[in-house]
């Protein structure tokens, strides 16, 4: 692959990253003032945040079955027009069910990029493996600190939180004509490289690896982490709120919560390459995020916590797509075991925000009960990722007794 090539490509990849959090970190600032029009419960909001991430985990297998029968850039890329459709129409939203309609047409074109872009790095990019994830990353950070950020100026400036939820689908409209630029410029240089598929025979295609315990421990952590990310996406502002401080002051807390992972992600891949070991980086992940919490459990210094709270999926989030990869000997086995670690993933991280509005609800209102599930949370995710860094010990002192001519 050229150098501009990769520079065309690395750019699509930025940018279509760049679409998979606006639908959601966009809801969250301007949620009450969504909940006052539509006269919505918590737990009926709380459901803005949870369609897109279930449709992440409904919907992710089967982008997988697509992608191989179309194409992972020609779906990747049609997706994104359905992300900017399910945005747009965001301005017509006027009723709870039609608001919840555009969240799960959004969700839907987010659910099919995410496992496809394992795929896609995995091929285009497989000397580069976590250097293009950590840009994958950062993307997704700066997205949903552009929403979470400009949210509520955008609705004090139009006066409308429609016109708030539905700018994003610019994004997505400036994304897909680069996108296709990339593919042009892969699928003109691809034609010049002899095809060695038909010599050797199509490869097997990898199945989801239902039967794994080692991916059901990945998903299961995958599942966690996006409990706590999306259930502090969709309730840090309204708990900061609760502690006493403003609308802006709480979408603030937000934004710094999004922001703190752009940095995080740009350390890790050269921290990774100094210290290789996942568990010392997935513990310490955990740390940051059990420390937040216990701030805000004391409402103490909110920014700070907020910081805190951001460092956690800033090392959490890369690294849990890495391991299915670390499994992967090719990239449609990257794609399965990123389309399993995803789908069950995400349907457990939907739970995240349903369950704590109900809590919301339940406490009447109160916010302890809210950071008490967090907590928990965070405390079940750092046993499984130790199950996780016994496991690999496990393989690696296996590996280690074979006999060198039977390896």
């Amino acid at each position: 692959m050229s150098k501009k090539t990769a520079f065309w490509m690395g750019l699509a990849l930025f940018l279509a990253s760049l679409n998979l959090r606006p639908a959601i970190n966009a809801v969250s600032p301007v949620l009450q003032a969504i909940r006052g029009d539509l006269g919505m419960s918590a737990s009926m909001a709380s459901l803005l945040t949870s369609i897109p991430v279930l449709c992440m985990g409904v919907f992710s297998p089967l982008a997988v079955a697509v992608g191989r029968k179309r194409g992972i850039e020609r779906v990747i890329g049609w997706s994104l027009g359905v992300i900017a459709l399910g945005n747009a129409l965001r301005v017509f939203a006027h009723s709870s069910l039609f608001l919840l309609l555009t969240a799960l047409l959004a969700g839907v074109g987010i659910a099919a990029i995410g496992p496809l872009l394992s795929g896609f790095i995995k091929q285009r990019f497989p000397a580069r493996v976590p250097m293009m994830i950590s840009l994958y990353t950062i993307a997704l950070a700066v997205g949903a600190t552009l929403a979470s950020g400009l949210s509520v100026p955008l609705q004090s400036r139009f006066h409308s939180w429609q016109i708030s939820l539905a700018v994003w689908a610019v994004l997505a409209a400036l994304a897909l004509p680069i996108w296709r630029l990339a593919v042009s410029r892969k699928t003109a240089s691809a034609a010049a490289v002899p095809n060695t598929a038909a010599k050797t025979g199509s490869p097997r295609r990898s199945g989801l690896p239902w039967r794994s315990r080692k991916a059901w421990k990945l998903t299961l952590s995958f599942g966690l982490l996006g409990m706590l990310f999306y259930s502090v996406t969709a309730w840090l502002p309204p708990l900061v709120q609760d502690m006493g401080y403003g609308k802006a002051y709480a979408a603030g807390t937000l934004t710094i919560f999004s922001v703190t992972q752009i940095p995080v992600g740009l350390a890790l891949p050269f921290l990774l390459k100094r210290f290789p070991s996942r568990l010392p980086w997935l513990l310490l992940g955990s740390a940051f995020l059990l420390a937040g919490f216990l701030m805000t459990a004391f409402a103490a210094v909110p920014w700070l916590a907020a910081v805190l709270i951001g460092i956690g999926p800033g090392i959490l989030f890369p690294l849990n797509l890495l391991l299915p990869l670390d499994e992967a000997a090719d990239a449609d086995q990257a794609a399965a075991w990123s389309a399993m670690t995803q789908s069950v993933g995400y349907v457990i991280g939907a739970i995240g925000p349903i369950a704590l509005g109900w809590l919301h609800d339940a406490a009447g209102g109160g916010s302890s009960a809210l950071v008490a599930g967090l907590i928990a949370i965070t405390l079940l995710m750092t046993a499984v990722q130790l199950t996780i860094a016994k496991a690999r010990r496990t393989a690696a002192r296996g590996a280690s007794s074979v006999p060198l001519k039977a390896r």
